[in-house]
């Protein structure tokens, strides 16, 4: 019974604006020449109305019309109808224009500088000062996830083998050996990778993708390190190494650049670089504002000052697929 009443209710907008007119101006006529419609259309349009709500709207009053006890609460509730919807079509065209939030999850070194400096030099153009950031941390697997639900518009971090999603190469980061500030190797600028086997050695979680993809590096030059602690983010593997816990093999991000007590090795023989990727969804509709951060950080790698076409050569021939 319910459903069935429930399908019989077709109240539309256009009869909510109608129903407003006629009640600020008190006269059919009136109302129907600024609506642009004739007054017998816009009588029938009332009367469906009032047959629909089961109410009188309106009573005569001279040569107009004026709200009964009804009409007035129900000019309330269509106020805010109306109001609501000019909110609402103010909100999808600033959105369709030059404003619109941009979801954006990140891996955790890319968080204290990269992101931020990226971000503020993209608000800081004339077209884009409207637009607003939400942020999230996590290792890639889990920002691709939240890509594909639609839950982020962009990713950043490393390459996933997904034929519904688009990588696009950002920055490289070498990789280094990173140990406390009073060890052994200290002093020393280039360090092999079989190192690894003589020290304990903090690593990353085994689901993030650092961790799958070190962990295929050590099997791949035959390095058996004593893995003593996974850290989830650098921040952390970097505060243990200044501790004298172990050593660890990270990118050559700001975080190390920035950060006192430890000693920071080149390998020796090799370079090996973590490639950070821009992923997004292929075929999905995507906000004017997103469709702009998108081209905007593809045009940031001459300000890295990377080869990331030679690069992305290295890593995508040692790719680790999830």
């Amino acid at each position: 019974m319910g459903d069935r009443i429930q399908e019989e209710r077709k109240m539309t907008l256009n009869q909510i604006l109608y129903f407003q007119k006629v009640a600020r101006l008190e006269n059919y006529h009136q109302a129907a020449e600024e609506l642009y419609i004739s007054q017998p259309s816009l009588s029938r349009s009332m009367a469906a109305l009032e047959s629909e709500l089961g109410v009188s709207l309106f009573e005569k009053k001279g040569r107009g019309v004026t709200l009964t006890k009804a009409g007035h609460l129900f000019l309330e509730h269509a106020d805010r109808i109306a109001g609501d919807c000019d909110v609402a079509v103010g909100k999808m065209q600033e959105l369709s224009s030059d404003g619109g939030k941009i979801d954006i999850g990140y891996i955790f070194p890319l968080a204290g500088h990269y992101i931020p400096h990226k971000v503020r030099k993209f608000l800081d153009k004339e077209e884009n000062k409207n637009v607003v950031f939400n942020f999230w941390q996590n290792h890639t697997p889990a920002i691709a996830a939240k890509v594909r639900t639609g839950e982020l518009d962009i990713g950043f971090g490393g390459y996933l083998k997904k034929d519904d999603m688009e990588f696009f190469p950002l920055s490289a980061q070498e990789l280094v050996i990173i140990t406390p500030k009073q060890h052994p190797l200290a002093g020393i600028r280039e360090v092999p990778l079989a190192e690894m086997n003589h020290y304990p050695v903090i690593g990353y979680e085994k689901e993030s993708w650092m961790g799958t993809y070190v962990k295929y590096l050590y099997k791949k030059y035959q390095i058996s390190p004593n893995m003593i602690v996974e850290c989830p983010d650098e921040y952390s593997i970097v505060s243990l190494v200044r501790e004298n816990f172990g050593i660890a093999l990270m990118p050559r991000t700001d975080i190390l650049e920035q950060s006192e007590g430890i000693n920071i090795h080149r390998l020796k023989g090799m370079e090996i670089y973590r490639q950070v990727f821009m992923f997004w969804m292929k075929d999905r509709y995507r906000l004017p504002a997103v469709e702009r951060f998108i081209e905007y950080m593809k045009t940031q790698q001459d300000e890295d000052a990377n080869d990331t076409e030679n690069v992305s050569k290295i890593y995508l021939k040692d790719i680790v697929n999830f």
